[in-house]
Parts: C-alpha cells; sequence; structure tokens
C-alpha cells in the first residue's frame, strides 16, 4: 500500500495526565524558557513540580553539566516517582483531548493528538526554522531516557468552520482538568474517547491539507529522530502536539537589545537610521502596525517607520520586519551579521513587555533597544508554505503549552 502524503493525520492515544486535583502543582512552562537558577525557584517546596523530570539538574549539585547522563537519569527516576505514586496515570484507553488556555481576553482551544512523525519528515507538517543539532540531542535524549514525550509541539492549521463547531459543542460540557496556573493563565481540558467524536475529528482533519509547526521545531525534530531510530515501534511513530485553529493564534513581538553602538554615538545613529526610517520624536514604546518599530536610545523612545521603499517587495521573507530590521540596520549599522551567533545581541519575548527593554538599556549592559510589531500568523503559513525559512526570533507564541497536562508514552 502506498502512504499518500496530501492530508494531516491524528491519531488518539492514552495520555499520561495527573490528577485533576494535583494538576496545578505538576504542570509547569517547558523548561527550555528558563534558566536553571529560575527553575530551581520556581519548584521550591513542591515536589510534585514537573521541572523535577524536565529539569532535573535542579535535583542535583550547583553547577552540575546539565546534559551530563545523570541528570536525564535523575529525570527519568522523579517520572518514575510520580507514576509509581498514582501522581500522574496513564489513561485506560487512546483518547483525543481538547486543551483550552485563557490569558486575559484571550482563550484558544487546541486538539490534543499524535501527529505524524512520517508527515513531518514528508514535509505535510510544515516548519519555518531552522533547528540546533545540540537542541535536538538534548531532546532526543530526554525522550529517549524517559520513554515519553513529556512537551508538546504548538501545531496549527487553517481553521475550519466544522472542527470549530464540534469543538465548541464539546468544551460546553463540564471538564476533566481545570485549573489558573500562579501566573493567571486558565488551564481547562476535556478528555473526548467516545468512538464517534474521535472518528469525526479524525476524518475532518483528514480534509485539512496541512499542519503548521508554531512553536516546537526541536521537539518535532527530535520525535522524527527517535522515530527513525526506532523504525516506528511503540508510540515512536506519532508525536506530542496541540493543534489550534490559526485565527486563535496570539503571537507576541520578539525584540532586539544592542550590547553597544558599533562606535557610533547616539546622533551617528540616528542620522544613519533616518536614512531608512522616518523617525518620530517623542515616540512610543510599542509600534502599532506592520513596518514600524520603536527604538530606545538615551532614555527615551522613538517611533522608525520604514521608508517605503525598504519594506516594498513582495517576498514573504522579505518584507518581514524581522528581516528588513536585519538586513538594513542590525547588519550595515551594526555589524551583526549572524544574529544567531553574536554577543553583541539579545532577543526578548515580548510577554515581558517593553519595560524589560527600558530596565536593560538603563541597567548599562545594553546600549540600546528595538520593539517590533509582532509577525501575523499568515505571514507564518506563506512562508512555510513556499518552503521558507523566517530569521531566528520571530515570533513569540502565548500563551505557552504547560508541560505533564498531557504525556505520550513510547
Amino acid at each position: 500500500m502506498v502512504r499518500r502524503f496530501d492530508m494531516a493525520t491524528i491519531k488518539p492515544f492514552a495520555a499520561l495526565r495527573p490528577k485533576p486535583e494535583l494538576a496545578s502543582r505538576i504542570c509547569e512552562l517547558p523548561y527550555d524558557v528558563m534558566s536553571t537558577e529560575e527553575a530551581r525557584v520556581m519548584a521550591d517546596g513542591n515536589p510534585l513540580s514537573f521541572l523535577h523530570v524536565s529539569k532535573p539538574e535542579i535535583d542535583l549539585a550547583p553547577g552540575i553539566d546539565p546534559y551530563s547522563t545523570a541528570v536525564y537519569a535523575r529525570g527519568a527516576e522523579n517520572l518514575e516517582s510520580l507514576i509509581r505514586s498514582g501522581d500522574l496515570a496513564q489513561d485506560r484507553k487512546p483518547a483525543l483531548y481538547l486543551y483550552r488556555q485563557v490569558m486575559g481576553a484571550h482563550s484558544q482551544v487546541g486538539i490534543v493528538a499524535a501527529a505524524s512523525c512520517e508527515e513531518y519528515l514528508a514535509g505535510i507538517i510544515k516548519k519555518h526554522e531552522l533547528t540546533r543539532v545540540d537542541k535536538e540531542d538534548d531532546r532526543v535524549r530526554h525522550i529517549e531516557t524517559l520513554n515519553s514525550q513529556t512537551g508538546p509541539v504548538f501545531l496549527t492549521y487553517r481553521a475550519d468552520p466544522a472542527i470549530d463547531a464540534l469543538v465548541s459543542r464539546r468544551t460546553a460540557a463540564a471538564p476533566d482538568v481545570d485549573f489558573t496556573a500562579k501566573d493567571g493563565v486558565r488551564h481547562t481540558a476535556w478528555v473526548v474517547d467516545d468512538e464517534a467524536t474521535i472518528q469525526t475529528l479524525t476524518g475532518a482533519f483528514a480534509r485539512v491539507p496541512y499542519l503548521y509547526i508554531a512553536d516546537g521545531h526541536h521537539r518535532s525534530a527530535a520525535a522524527g529522530r527517535v522515530f527513525k531510530s526506532r523504525a516506528g515501534a511503540g508510540g515512536s511513530a506519532g508525536f506530542l502536539s496541540v493543534i489550534f485553529p490559526h485565527n486563535q493564534m496570539q503571537i507576541l513581538p520578539y525584540n532586539r537589545v544592542l550590547k553597544d553602538l558599533n562606535g557610533m554615538t547616539p546622533a551617528a545613529l540616528l542620522e544613519k537610521l533616518d536614512a531608512v526610517f522616518v523617525i518620530r520624536t517623542p515616540g512610543a514604546p510599542s509600534p502599532t502596525r506592520k513596518h514600524e518599530l520603536g527604538l530606545f536610545l538615551e532614555g527615551a523612545w522613538r517611533t522608525l517607520t520604514f521608508r517605503p521603499t525598504f519594506a516594498a517587495t513582495q517576498d514573504p521573507i522579505e518584507r518581514l520586519d524581522v528581516t528588513l530590521l536585519q538586513k538594513y540596520v542590525l547588519a550595515p549599522l551594526f555589524g551583526i551579521d549572524d544574529p544567531r551567533t553574536s554577543k553583541r545581541i539579545n532577543f526578548v519575548g515580548g510577554i515581558r513587555g517593553t519595560a524589560e527593554l527600558e530596565k536593560l538599556v538603563k541597567g548599562g549592559e545594553y546600549q540600546c533597544a528595538f520593539s517590533m510589531f509582532p509577525t501575523s500568523i499568515e505571514d507564518l503559513m506563506s512562508i512555510a508554505d513556499a518552503g521558507g525559512i523566517m530569521p531566528p526570533k520571530s515570533t513569540w507564541f502565548e500563551p505557552k503549552l504547560r508541560d505533564a497536562m498531557f504525556c505520550h508514552q513510547i
């Protein structure tokens, strides 16, 4: 039988999940959005915190190499302890799950399923970022040691009214899990284990031509590597995913801070920027539209708007604000040719707000900051459809999916 690669396949699985009354104590943010020190503080006094599994160096001597064998082994021990105690338990039969997150006025509902590693490798699940081998290696070792995928990949698809209607009906019922985390984000889940609804949902996704990775490129790449090494044995043919319609995505900006002015005075920098932007002083901290940026320099904000000639291209990658900034400012003016490796630039997720940019510059470690307008989900999908790769740090999705809400045993 020839495998068709013209549809999205999602499959139910028997999730390993926390007891509902313990979910708020167990579930945690992804381990790659925090430092070891931050994780240690977050897990302090909470032996159930999943950070003991996902960032287990917090249980070992300070200064230990987080990529040492002992660290991964401790994570496996801690996971087994949660299972042995019954604090995490695997569902008795395969199911799909609905996962709603509410962050302030924003609400999004995704379908939790096992997506296909084979389709990921074939490009039916589309990516838009490059991955780093060292980060892939970490994820592979994490999966292999735990025999489980504990951090979901954040997928999206072009919204479908039939799927929306079914999800809306199911989420009107009483949830199986419902808690509000310390950061104020509410997490609610429903188990969908009746065969009729599972068939309806999987059938609906069979008509969805593509899925897109919003967040989790290293997780999906690692799952693909484990799938190949295990030849699809056990549950390794699928990877843990939460799949949201594109019109529920919330993308925040990914801002830039610069450690120096590359030998320029502030006045000289502004003179050079004037050739690229229309500069408005005083300006606002946050841009209000595409092709508009904020610049924090010498204690004041200025609004920068790209001059029309620079933003006239129709190329979906070249017209991104992060591309334009890199091409016409960071490389030629600051001498930062590769922002992936330069030590003179740093990136600040929009969740921290523009006040964080002011704090960093006023603290003296950085000399200026650029606040960005968020990249749109439509731009992301257009670039992925064209097989393109977005510049590094182009998107910051919020709210973040919680580790341990659902684990996929392989």
